[in-house]
């Protein structure tokens, strides 16, 4: 019999994104597995029950779970979900452990395997696969729109009749994928665009996108594409030198995250204090506490006539594109580990699928989490 392919609708309150839209459904079929979701499971991203091919629809998710042999999620299920599945069964998603500990030890009691999609290894052939790449390109995009509506200037230059007015000026920090998406959509709006990063190569991504690169005397390359914590010595270096581009900025975007570690804090009160009243500052990085200080997580405050907005979750506000951007990094993912309809016994040897398992056979595989968890003594 072929496996179960099971799709709950999101429980976390405002995720609008869902796991799994129609084509990829209609692909993921053909791999030869049956297809069972929960009733309305799409609808907050615009897809509609009747969009899905070949599928059961289940009212009672408890009922849904008993079917399932393999779930996909967005957000990590919750304790109660997890105690609907049955023991074996494979749970796929964004799991971050760091923030729910216990549910990870649920998973391991219970002997769920479950895969991490932000733990998927930054490696040439898991590109397709890169959760945390193809929702920080949503977010990257989405920053500006939202600087756009907040700002008191217009983003191009305007020539009217009652004279021309200049582009505003839009500082982006963090050239990862969230900042050079931000740089380009900001550049397509019109703006004076700079980029800054602590990593050196990103000079040429962020020159290649026509902004201008905000030079530090100083190199900070770290593992897996992040950048390294910078000294206390850099840290003022930084400060110095970025004060004088955000007090020139109309609007200034921060995307500086690190999955499972606190936003570094980049832009300090000091330097809010040194902006124009009707400047805006869009703190993407707000899920880890932010890079700015004033930043209050899912608020928008203002601080002597500065704006600072801190959204949360931003790639669910364009939850369509989203959606499908996330549901086809899950089919690839899935590509690996199916094989006529089963769950190939040799896929868990796979890099890709090694490096993003969470849990499996009653053990925490990834040993930052199990140490989180269960201690040193489980190294």
């Amino acid at each position: 019999m072929p496996i179960v392919v099971a799709v709950p609708k999101e429980q976390t309150p405002g995720e609008r994104r869902v796991a799994l839209v129609p084509e990829i459904a209609g692909r993921l079929a053909k791999l030869g597995v049956t297809l069972a979701l929960e009733t309305g499971m799409g609808k907050s991203a615009h897809f509609l029950d009747a969009a899905y091919p070949s599928t059961q629809f289940f009212d009672d998710i408890a009922k849904l779970y008993q079917q399932a042999e393999v779930v996909l999620k967005v957000q990590p299920p919750t304790e109660a979900e997890i105690e609907m599945m049955k023991a074996g069964t494979l749970v796929i998603g964004f799991m971050t452990p760091h923030r729910y500990p216990e549910r990870v030890a649920k998973l391991r009691d219970n002997n769920i395997t479950a895969l991490a999609m932000e733990l998927v290894p930054r490696i040439s052939r898991a590109q397709s696969m890169d959760a945390l790449s193809s929702q920080a390109a949503v977010a990257g995009y989405k920053a500006v729109i939202m600087a756009a509506d907040l700002a008191s200037v217009f983003f191009p230059m305007l020539t009217t009749a009652a004279g021309t007015i200049r582009p505003a000026k839009v500082l982006i920090i963090g050239a990862g994928v969230a900042g050079l998406q931000a740089i380009a959509t900001a550049r397509r709006l019109g703006a004076m665009v700079e980029g800054y990063d602590v990593r050196p190569e990103t000079k040429e991504q962020i020159q290649s996108l026509g902004a201008k690169f905000v030079e530090m005397d100083f190199k900070a390359v770290g593992e897996g594409g992040y950048a390294r914590e910078l000294t206390a010595e850099e840290k003022q270096q930084q400060q110095a030198i970025l004060a004088k581009h955000v007090a020139v900025s109309n609007v200034v975007i921060t995307t500086a995250a690190v999955p499972g570690r606190p936003s570094p804090k980049i832009i300090t009160k000091t330097m809010v204090e040194g902006m124009a009243p009707g400047s805006v500052i869009i703190d993407i990085a707000s899920e880890g506490g932010g890079n700015c200080e004033l930043t209050q997580p899912g608020q928008t405050v203002e601080h002597q006539g500065v704006i600072i907005h801190g959204p949360l979750n931003v790639p669910s506000q364009t939850p369509l594109h989203a959606s499908e951007m996330y549901s086809k990094n899950l089919f690839n993912l899935l590509s690996l580990m199916i094989k006529e309809g089963q769950i190939d016994p040799n896929c868990w040897q796979d890099e890709v699928i090694a490096g993003c398992t969470l849990t499996h056979q009653g053990e925490i595989k990834h040993a930052p989490t199990r140490t989180l968890v269960e201690g040193a003594k489980s190294l």
